[in-house]
């Protein structure tokens, strides 16, 4: 029996991977089925369709930046499956006003004014829960892992957090927003009773007082993290990453309506594609290292990424015209002479990417002492999403200047040679300190 399926029969780890998985499939249901929603019935401008999407993401980001010192804080000083329970209940209640924002925005009430408005409170809510969330699932595999186990716990968590993405968008691109509404509340409340059967994770640490300053608070984590050379190497290469990810997920939208003339299930087909090609590294990166946690492999497959990304510009730049008849369908998409190396590139960017990342976030949950472990994650966090704010400002502001989506691409590819650079450091400072 492999590590990997030994791991999914175990409790010690099941439940939480269930409880993620449901928690990224709602995200991303909710998040898609809003944002495809507006951008294909609400706006019919390139410039304002990115520019809600850059909206859409920074929202979600934004408590990531504040409010991750405080989750760290948390998850190292209290009982971790507690924490879980109490915010997956918290998820119930956001999820109730998100479904309230897409019912309203079925019946076409009041939906610019109370619709998208209670739409975009529940995705900042949901940011919230997920940076108190986010923390735990990482910092607990530790804890409740072998050390042999945890790189194979990791890609199990990242294959599986990108395939429950994929099922989210799959629907989020192919239900109405009714329907939507149900599953979110539905997958809500399944999420809380899965969550309660995580086994006890108490601190491993004792218990100090938390510190509510949320900015002294970040500036004071990412101090004490990010002396240590190789975790601050691997924060950095996250964070580029997830830029990346960032302006790559803001684009898809609008690019899929005004680049590639594809209708809203297109656009669902790419973050599908996408998040397939994020699992499938996952579990690559993992069958090459053999359970070994190292950035060996990590600046290889950032710059097979950025060429990936180069293709991928290239192929859209030579799409044809528009069609007469309207938006293609899935079915006319996939007859276009184009639409195979398409998608064939757009894979290869998530595979290559799921390669670079998988290892790092194993990196930086084995490389400090277990009880730090959900304060090196929440830094990170912090770090990660000043990162994809800048990310977001960045594509608005391109796409104010006029300047294409298409375009845009470029500089995701220059931004990944960035990330191969970071990634080259840490695996000479992990050198380093192997021979040390």
């Amino acid at each position: 029996m492999t590590t990997t399926t030994h791991l999914i029969g175990t409790r010690r780890f099941l439940p939480l991977f269930i409880t993620q998985l449901l928690g990224a499939f709602n995200d991303n249901l909710f998040k898609n089925a809003m944002v495809l929603y507006v951008v294909y019935s609400v706006y019919n401008s390139e410039a304002q369709e990115a520019k809600f999407s850059a909206i859409a993401s920074g929202l979600f980001i934004i408590p990531f930046f504040v409010l991750s010192a405080l989750s760290g804080q948390l998850a190292d000083m209290r009982d971790k499956a507690r924490i879980i329970r109490i915010v997956k209940f918290c998820e119930i209640l956001i999820m109730l006003v998100g479904g309230a924002g897409l019912v309203l925005a079925w019946q076409g009430i009041a939906v610019t004014t109370a619709a998208i408005p209670l739409m975009l409170a529940a995705l900042f809510a949901m940011g919230i829960h997920s940076t108190f969330f986010g923390p735990i699932k990482y910092a607990i595999l530790p804890q409740h892992l072998h050390a042999d186990e945890v790189l194979a716990g990791t890609g199990l968590v990242e294959a599986g957090t990108y395939m429950a993405v994929l099922a989210g968008t799959i629907l989020a691109g192919w239900i109405n927003v009714e329907w939507a509404a149900l599953i979110v509340v539905l997958t809500a409340i399944l999420g809380y009773f899965t969550g309660r059967q995580v086994p006890p994770a108490p601190p491993l640490t004792a218990a100090q007082p938390l510190d509510f300053h949320v900015f002294r608070a970040s500036g004071t984590l990412i101090r004490n993290t990010m002396h240590e050379r190789r975790v601050f190497f691997a924060i950095i290469a996250i964070s580029f990453f997830w830029t990346i990810g960032a302006v790559l997920f803001i684009q898809f939208p609008p690019l899929a309506k005004n680049v590639l003339h594809a209708s809203k299930e297109v656009a669902s087909l790419f973050l599908v594609i996408f998040s397939v090609g994020i699992a499938i590294g996952s579990m690559a990166i993992n069958a090459l290292l053999k359970g070994t946690v190292s950035a060996r492999f990590s600046p290889a497959s950032v710059v097979v990424m950025g060429a990936f990304v180069v293709a991928f510009h290239f192929v859209c730049r030579l799409w044809g015209q528009e069609p007469l008849d309207g938006l293609l369908d899935v079915a006319g998409f996939i007859a276009q002479p184009l639409a195979v190396p398409l998608l064939l590139t757009l894979l290869g960017i998530a595979i290559a990417g799921g390669m670079f990342v998988v290892p790092l976030y194993a990196f930086l949950t084995t490389s400090v002492d277990k009880s730090q472990t959900a304060r090196t994650i929440a830094a990170n966090n912090i770090v990660n999403s000043g990162a994809m704010v800048v990310g977001s400002v960045l594509a608005v502001g391109l796409s104010a200047l006029g300047v294409s989506i298409a375009d845009q691409l470029l500089l995701v590819a220059a931004m990944c040679l960035g990330s191969a650079w970071l990634g080259w450091i840490l695996y000479k400072a992990e050198l380093a300190a192997a021979t040390a």
